[in-house]
């Protein structure tokens, strides 16, 4: 393997022995802007509405990011199949959950199968049940806070 190739996630998640908990967003905001959908990329700006608000995606583009839901979740599923690793996965569209009251640990944080972030991550880290969520594909979560940006 190219050796700049060891540092995707996907690749080098394999070899981490510590225990780990992911966090993220089956549709991270952040990574839409700046790699998936880039001016770069889109010079005919097809993705720009999209980007800034996902209510504003086509059927192609959502489509576009199920299947790199899809991808994530296969690169991480012999990760999570080990008792010692957790995660929480859901289908926002958000970047960085970990950082704000609103979505760690308030009333109306997201949930997972009616568990929130910051109790998952405390069932995981104290050993008080597995700690294993995954949110099924958008749209199905109304409990998200999604990022909408302006233009």
């Amino acid at each position: 393997m190219d050796p700049t190739s060891c540092f995707f996630p996907q690749n080098l998640i394999a070899s981490v022995k510590t225990p780990l908990f992911l966090l993220n967003a089956a549709y991270d905001a952040w990574q839409l802007q700046a790699s998936l959908a880039p001016p770069s990329a889109d010079p005919h700006g097809s993705w720009h509405d999209c980007k800034l608000n996902h209510a504003h995606c086509s059927a192609s583009q959502i489509q576009y990011l199920q299947d790199f839901r899809n991808q994530m979740l296969n690169a991480i599923k012999s990760f999570s199949m080990s008792k010692k690793n957790g995660l929480f996965i859901n289908s926002c569209f958000a970047h960085c959950q970990s950082e704000r009251q609103d979505t760690w640990f308030a009333d109306d944080s997201p949930l997972i199968q009616n568990k929130g972030i910051a109790q998952s991550v405390g069932d995981w880290y104290f050993d008080r049940v597995r700690a294993n969520a995954v949110d099924c594909p958008y749209p199905c979560d109304s409990t998200c806070h999604n990022l909408v940006f302006m233009k």
